[in-house]
């Protein structure tokens, strides 16, 4: 092997050996980084926003990070072999791309499937662990969704109608102080432009030209505000290359009677598209699920 190859194998090491602990040095400065931004919110309810918004991007990153690091690791091994032949340059250098990668997979693997749930406990812990009232110590009651009607204007009533906004209403029994905490609803709805509240949710579509393999069509979709009745058009372009059925509840459809001697506490929904997407929601009872299933359509999952 050439002298310059060998300076340039050895320069390579060098340079290895300095990116290696860097990038696994990187990627926990990033995870402490996010634990100490999550442990500055000192309110459930913010650490509850933080997690939700910010926890899959933080250990994402993290992972890519100590996944070079893997990479820059095996590109150190065998020195003294490579050193032979440049061709064990490259077999060593695919295959410590292939550990990266792997390590990466793994991890996308787990944040895909593994994390959803973990994370869901967290929010579930952050979203129901009993209020303080700040004011006298006390501990606050978080009110049922019948309860806490009372204490929600007619616009946020409205956003939880059509399930955009989900409202939590802490009181303190002794003191009738309230705390009222909004969170994102299972559905989802756009903000009207005239009330500001989020209930702008589509109507109905009307195809205004049909899509063809020459051009595409147009789709109008017709938007009402539940709350102060706004009326808003849009239009979207039809291509012969997408399709999607949607998810109706009409009044014929048959719910499953669960009145009884046994009081219902909880009714949880699993629904699966003909994508295979399944999404999982809770409900406080059976009015509330009906309810939910009438207004449901996976386009109104959509951002």
């Amino acid at each position: 092997m050439s002298e310059g190859l060998i300076n340039f194998i050895t320069e390579w090491q060098r340079i290895m050996y300095i990116l290696a602990p860097s990038s696994v040095l990187l990627g926990v400065l990033i995870y402490t980084f996010y634990r100490l931004r999550l442990s500055s919110k000192k309110a459930f309810k913010a650490k509850y926003d933080f997690v939700s918004k910010y926890e899959y991007n933080y250990l994402f990153i993290t992972h890519a990070a100590i996944g070079l690091g893997v990479f820059f690791i095996c590109n150190t091994y065998k020195q003294e072999t490579v050193l032979l032949s440049f061709v064990w340059f490259f077999i060593r250098f695919f295959i410590s791309a292939c550990f990266g990668v792997l390590y990466g997979y793994v991890a996308q693997l787990m944040l895909k499937y593994y994390y959803p749930s973990v994370q869901a406990k967290k929010l579930k812990k952050y979203r129901y662990t009993h209020r303080i009232n700040p004011k006298n110590g006390n501990e606050m009651k978080l009110l049922s969704e019948e309860e806490e009607d009372a204490y929600l204007d007619e616009g946020m009533q409205a956003e939880e109608d059509v399930f955009s906004v989900d409202y939590d209403v802490w009181i303190d029994t002794e003191t009738g102080d309230t705390q009222i905490e909004k969170y994102e609803g299972r559905l989802s709805a756009m903000e009207c432009d005239r009330c500001g509240f989020q209930t702008l949710k589509l109507e109905k579509e009307e195809i205004a030209k049909e899509a063809s393999n020459e051009e595409d069509g147009e789709l109008i979709k017709h938007y009402k505000c539940s709350y102060c009745k706004r009326v808003k058009r849009k239009t979207v372009k039809l291509s012969t290359e997408k399709s999607e059925d949607d998810f109706n509840i009409d009044e014929h459809t048959q719910f499953i009677d669960l009145t009884g001697k046994k009081k219902v506490v909880l009714v949880k929904l699993v629904l699966h598209s003909n994508e295979g997407e399944i999404k999982n929601y809770e409900f406080q009872n059976l009015q509330e699920a009906q309810k939910f299933l009438r207004e449901f359509s996976f386009i109104k999952l959509e951002d």
